[in-house]
């Protein structure tokens, strides 16, 4: 089997170093890729919305399955074209991914289906939405309604920092169009998890829970990011918890989602908060998430392949998981500045001492190669990847690691599973 994975982040990375260990596929191709992609795939230069392009190809090479990492090329309508075109691909439809592309058409669904979540206002005027939070609590959350790279949200603590923000995303548009309207809903207060579930319109198969860190410094201070690290599993999520997240959540904006004529078949991600009165959803994405994708792969026992062609398939009923013993954790090595402005071209050391070690993978996020020398691309650079019998033998595998690694600047935390070892919410 040829299958093509498109994107060039650690979430593309690690879905191309778990899937050529799959019996079933002879030939991996990924667009555009990255060097470490590079390694285990042939990277092909189109870019991941170049979806004309991709489609030629793919029909050109004979692929027999493509995979979708990134969400604007889903949000875009990627697979549609690839269906209309009779080539199998991995992802919702473009009618289905605007629960990722619309903040607001998610928190719309929710609150006309019953799937708790926090209450919210919808904006397209700057003044009315500064009008409101001048009575309102604080904190509060803002949102850009679209897509922004996982860094749409802000958590203000004060009138002033809900001004600016709304400023920073209607007037000085900083996300685009993306921010042409806004929500603004109330603080939820908990504990922060990832669910990732398996779905073909009619069948859920969660994976194991997930807490990603997206604020950028240790202990969850500073503006968010698209995740600065994860770990899996997460022991506050009992299995009675994780099946009443499937009974209120899962099931219902699924079968949301057909009610309304959008089909969804892929992976739903649904980013919750554990309140005092249950879990409540935050936001829901459209794809893997990245660096959730990392932790999971990891330790995923199952070939995952036939998932993915199941969920394609509309066979997912007959599809089981097994997970590796133990845990897994991810830390991203950021470029400093990041999510902010920030320095590209610096040259990356010490990642061959670490090739061939027994549970320690490196995922590449934001690289590239110059004069055969892999430097950092992108804000997030590397996802520093550990397996262990437990979270922190996980914990202290990773940060060993992590000291073999250098590039000028490089940023991390370095309390990525701290929550679970000292036992803090």
């Amino acid at each position: 089997m040829k299958i093509l994975i498109i994107g060039n982040g650690g979430r593309e990375h690690a879905l191309a170093w778990k899937i050529a260990q799959s019996p079933l596929v002879k030939k991996i191709y990924c667009a555009p890729g990255n060097p470490g992609i590079a390694e285990i795939a042939e990277c092909v230069d189109i870019e991941a919305d170049n979806i004309e392009g991709l489609y030629n190809f793919a029909l050109k090479q004979k692929v027999d399955f493509t995979i979708v990492g990134p969400e604007d090329p889903l949000v875009a309508g990627i697979v549609d074209r690839f269906r209309d075109g009779n080539l199998v691909i991995f992802g919702p439809n473009k009618r289905a991914a605007i629960i990722e592309g619309s903040k607001i058409f998610a928190k719309t669904l929710m609150k006309k289906h019953g799937i708790p979540t926090a209450e919210f206002k919808v904006f397209d005027d700057i003044k009315l939405a500064k009008k409101h939070i001048s009575t309102s609590d604080f904190p509060l959350i803002i949102k850009a309604d679209g897509l922004a790279k996982g860094k749409g949200v802000s958590v203000c603590k004060t009138i002033d920092e809900a001004n600016k923000y709304i400023d920073d995303i209607m007037r000085d548009k900083i996300f685009g169009p993306a921010g042409d309207k806004i929500i603004i809903e109330e603080f939820l207060s908990g504990k922060e998890v990832s669910i990732l579930a398996f779905t073909d319109g009619k069948t859920i198969v969660p994976l194991s829970p997930v807490q990603d860190h997206k604020a950028v410094n240790d202990g969850d201070k500073g503006p968010n990011t698209g995740g600065m690290g994860a770990y899996t599993p997460v022991p506050q999520i009992t299995l009675e918890l994780q099946c009443a997240i499937e009974e209120d959540i899962l099931v219902p904006v699924i079968h949301a989602m057909k009610r309304e004529n959008r089909l969804y078949r892929g992976i739903i991600y649904a980013g919750l908060m554990i309140t005092s009165t249950g879990p409540k959803v935050l936001e829901f994405n459209a794809r893997f998430g990245d660096p959730e994708t990392q932790v999971l792969l990891v330790q995923m026992k199952t070939d995952l392949v036939p998932l993915l062609l199941a969920t394609t398939t509309s066979k997912l009923e007959d599809e089981k998981i097994e997970w590796n013993n133990g845990a897994s954790i991810c830390v991203i090595m950021a470029s400093k500045g990041y999510p902010d402005k920030y320095e590209k071209g610096l040259e990356i050391s010490g990642l061959e001492k670490l090739k061939g070690l027994d549970d320690v993978y490196i995922f590449h996020a934001g690289t590239t190669i110059r004069d055969g020398k892999i430097i950092t691309n992108g804000g997030r650079v590397l996802g520093v990847t550990a397996r262990g019998k437990n979270i922190q033998n996980a914990q202290e595998t990773v940060y060993d690691a992590i000291q073999n690694i250098n590039f000028e600047g490089a940023h991390y935390r370095r309390d990525i599973g701290a929550k679970v070892i000292y036992q803090k919410s």
